[in-house]
């Protein structure tokens, strides 16, 4: 059984970085997190029956101990550190395209945050809605939402450059 956990744990350790990187900005609050999540996957692992994907399963707790810590520390997150990259593995694209997207996902509150990052990651409004513990329909019309709200933000942020 640890062995399995150990291995879903490093084929899905993206999931953890990227919702942890999302809500918390200070590296060693973020390490501290990682040790957390880690710990309470663990403690669940055994009631994990495998209805969800375990990816699924796992951005569920990871985001629950990040809003938890995040509602114990009352940290605000500040701006978009330069050295972050929205996606765990490398990018074709400018990095400045990227470090936008994420300070724009970053303005949205934290249900919409999660949303849209799932959404971006692949997951479909049914497996968010069973992320966020949303119905289906909520999950549809936030995620429109959000996204209009990033596109427009960006809009917003390109058109005062120029």
């Amino acid at each position: 059984m640890e062995k399995e956990f150990v291995q879903l744990v490093q084929q899905n350790a993206g999931i953890i970085h990227k919702v942890i990187h999302l809500y918390v900005d200070h590296p060693e609050d973020r390490r501290d997190l990682y040790q957390e999540v880690l710990l309470q996957a663990w403690k669940s692992y055994a009631g994990f029956k495998g209805e969800a994907a375990f990816s699924t399963w796992l951005y569920r707790i990871s985001l629950n101990t990040v809003l938890t810590f995040r509602r114990r520390q009352r940290m605000p997150t500040s701006e978009l550190s330069s050295q972050f990259e929205l996606a765990s593995e490398p990018t074709r694209h400018n990095p400045e395209d990227s470090e936008l997207l994420l300070l724009a996902i970053k303005q949205l509150n934290e249900i919409d945050r999660v949303i849209i990052t799932l959404h971006l990651d692949g997951y479909d409004n049914e497996e968010i809605a069973e992320v966020t513990g949303l119905n289906k329909n909520n999950t549809t019309v936030r995620l429109h939402r959000a996204k209009q709200s990033v596109v427009q933000r960006l809009k917003n942020w390109t058109s005062s450059k120029i």
